[in-house]
């Protein structure tokens, strides 16, 4: 065993520290960020602890998905450099790409608020809200970059794609047009002309933007592509090579977010999760009604849940019923958050039930009340909940809102996993699970045996709503759900396509609904050869809700 000390680095000599600066600078005057990066990397690892050198090396680690070293990197910069608004504006993005929105929206606040002409922090700040699903204030901010800075091709090419996710086509084109002028392969500017195309039923078009993209996109934009590349192929009737497509996409969202999705010991996947909640509901019984709860300031006067499954029909019937004067709905938004942890732990376990005091009923009442008119909705009428895999908290419902009526969209259990699949979801555990085909069935089934244990032992007033009945004879299954909620009838359940357009669609299947009663049965039968590892976990669902051939 050898005596001697380790050698530490000698210091460089002050030329040598300007040759390593001269060469940083070169590398980034070319737009050669990595060679900045790769330098800068050497100089740290020397000992030198320049701040630029640091936030350099820091962009390494963020880009290879090493969020803990990255911000190691930048938190000793701001150390040295105390408010400097780069490094401060680094670590949101980096918080951003771990998953901690919160944290990194709060960042990047102030960031702008220290220096309002920052413009790539609002740009930041843009894609942070957005992966909050905070569309309109995403937006605001992204106008806010390109007003500091018009040449933020990425700012351009988001507001581009979210103009043609609201199905405004020629909007969409222009801003389209200005980032692509900035930067011909902006992956958001293509995909929102690719998406324009796609609803066009111009298939060789969207391919014709989207190919190019493949060789260049990495992460988040890399999925986006190839499943718009997949819907492309879809419009031609390439169903092969569009499957194909699809694989490579959820291939690819696994290996983006394996680190914080992927089932380990620590993390259940939402398979799990969700069977764990239905052996509760089981091995708990039949359940007594609860009493009725007391008037809630806030509340509205009826109170809708509607839930399901993803790709079932959900996102229709909200707008059909939005559509009446006196309702209000929220698509797809945490409005329980409170009992999180309260009353549903990460594993799925259910505190006692039948063990909460009316004092705690009550509060989390009002602060899901709360929550609710915290987004928009007024609770003045009528209030729909719409949650496609809402039936996870249905024995949260029972307790906090037993006089709640409940629709459940039932749909070919066949065209909804394919769907599913077909879908670039937003980062989730239930995402990691619909992001293989096999995986996918088997959270169905987990889900619909949970939905179906619930609909056996609590004391919740339930109405089935089925997509093949709504798009076959959309005025009788109206009548009836409006019927069981207790709504009149309007003419205006029949516009639900203008208020789709009106309100503005979040979820994935925003270009349906504005188009009106679009009839997707039977689209699972042009993929049945690879659909076909999946048939034997559908099969007793197809079997029970009457899809059989």
């Amino acid at each position: 065993m050898s005596n001697k000390l380790p050698r530490r680095p000698r210091p460089a000599t002050t030329a040598e520290r300007a040759r390593v600066r001269a060469q940083v600078e070169r590398a980034l005057a070319a737009n050669d960020i990595a060679a900045a990066a790769r330098i800068a990397e050497r100089a740290v690892a020397a000992g030198d602890t320049e701040p630029m050198y640091l936030n350099l090396a820091a962009w390494q680690r963020e880009e290879a998905g090493e969020y803990a070293a990255a911000l190691d990197l930048l938190n000793r910069a701001l150390a040295i450099a105390p408010g400097d608004v780069l490094i401060t504006g680094a670590i949101g993005a980096v918080l951003r790409k771990d998953g901690r929105l919160g944290e990194a929206l709060a960042t990047l606040d102030r960031v702008v608020a220290a220096e309002p002409r920052h413009g790539a922090a609002w740009l930041e700040r843009g894609y942070t809200l957005e992966a909050m699903r905070l569309e309109a204030a995403a937006g605001d901010s992204y106008r806010r970059a390109v007003a500091v800075d018009a040449t933020l091709a990425p700012a351009w090419g988001r507001l581009a794609d979210a103009a043609a996710r609201r199905g405004e086509a020629a909007e969409a084109q222009q801003l389209a047009e200005r980032a692509l002028a900035l930067a011909p392969l902006d992956p958001s500017a293509t995909a929102a002309l690719a998406m324009i195309a796609v609803e066009a039923r111009d298939g060789p078009g969207a391919e014709a933007r989207l190919r190019p993209l493949l060789p260049v996109v990495r992460g988040d934009d890399r999925t986006r592509t190839l499943t718009l590349l997949g819907d492309a192929l879809d419009r031609q009737g390439r169903t092969a090579e569009a499957f194909e497509a699809y694989d490579a996409a959820q291939a690819n969202f696994r290996d983006v977010y394996r680190r914080v999705l992927a089932q380990d010991a620590d993390r259940p996947s939402h398979r799990a999760f969700i069977a764990r909640i239905a052996e509760q509901v089981a091995a708990r019984g039949d359940v007594a009604p609860a009493p009725p709860p007391p008037a809630i300031e806030g509340a509205a006067k009826r109170h809708v849940f509607l839930l399901g499954y993803p790709r079932s029909g959900t996102t229709l019937v909200e707008n059909i019923l939005a559509s009446a004067a006196d309702v209000s709905a929220l698509e797809e938004r945490d409005t329980l958050a409170a009992t999180d942890g309260v009353l549903l732990h990460d594993d799925g376990t259910l505190a006692d039930l039948d063990a909460i005091g009316e004092e705690q009923r009550d509060a989390l009442r009002a602060a899901y009340w709360q929550r609710v008119r915290g987004y928009g909705a007024s609770t003045d009428g009528t209030f729909v909940d719409m949650n496609p895999l809402g039936g996870a908290k249905l024995p949260i419902i029972a307790q906090l809102f037993p006089d709640a009526r409940i629709l459940v969209m039932r749909r070919d259990p066949r065209d909804v996993v394919l769907s599913c699949y077909r879908i670039n979801f937003t980062p989730s555990p239930a995402a990691w699970c619909f992001s293989d085909l096999t995986e996918a069935a088997r959270h169905y089934d987990a889900l619909m045996r949970l939905t179906e244990a619930c609909r056996a032992h609590l004391p919740l007033a339930f109405h089935e709503v089925r997509y093949d009945r709504l798009v076959t004879d959309f005025e009788a299954t109206v009548r009836a759900m409006a019927a069981f909620i207790d709504l009149p009838w309007t003419d205006d359940f029949l516009r639900f396509d203008r208020t789709a357009q009106r309100r503005g669609v979040g979820t994935a299947s925003a270009t349906q609904v504005r188009q009106g009663l679009f009839d997707g049965r039977g689209q699972w039968r042009r993929y049945a050869e690879q659909l076909a590892p999946a048939l034997p976990i559908l099969a007793p669902w197809i079997e029970r809700y009457g899809f059989a051939d």
